[in-house]
């Protein structure tokens, strides 16, 4: 069901009950692969190596991370038990997977989202350590690049991803994105 999900432009949250909503926003965030920006004291700490970066080697403690990081004005996680469950499984299958950062073995920040053909639905992301889930996200999008990835969804706009060039886009143009990231064979 989530695999269908995805490739229709829907994703699920868990309200503070665990209730699972499906949601398709309109405007839509994305982070444009071309145009993606890395700011200058950011580029430094990713090239002086003060993070391990490590990609699928324990999703979902990530995953448990993300639903710790407190969410605005809204207390509780969006991330309930049976996501991490879903999501797991998903990364069983290689359709989710998790860009981590470590320092002397211990994991603390990354990210993690879906890869479907072309897409990446970029889901959360934690940070114990100033940087590290931002320099997990470089590591993403360099990742994402190579592996000929068309999309980078990020479902709202936060002011975090726009200073790295995150737009919202109508979701018509949304689906129009996704309709053809879905034609594209990628690799993560």
């Amino acid at each position: 069901m989530l695999v269908h999900a995805y490739c229709q432009g829907i994703f699920p949250m868990a309200s503070r009950s665990g209730r699972i909503g499906w949601y398709d926003p309109d405007p839509r965030a994305i982070l444009p692969l071309p145009t993606f920006h890395v700011p200058r004291r950011l580029a430094r700490t990713v090239r002086n190596g003060s993070f391990e970066v490590r990609v699928d080697t324990c999703f979902t403690n990530v995953m448990r991370a993300c639903a710790t990081v407190p969410r605005g004005k809204h207390s509780g996680s969006w991330i309930s038990e049976e996501l991490i469950e879903a999501y797991t499984a998903l990364h069983q299958l290689g359709l989710a997977h998790s860009v981590e950062t470590w320092q002397q073995n211990q994991l603390v920040g990354g990210l993690y989202g879906v890869a479907i053909r072309g897409l990446f639905a970029g889901e959360s992301m934690f940070s114990l350590e100033t940087d590290a889930s931002k320099v997990a996200l470089v590591h993403l999008v360099e990742r994402l690049r190579a592996g000929n990835f068309q999309l980078l969804d990020t479902q709202f706009l936060t002011s975090h991803l726009a200073r790295f060039g995150a737009i919202e886009i109508p979701r018509s143009d949304y689906q129009i994105r996704l309709s053809r990231a879905l034609l594209v064979d990628a690799v993560f």
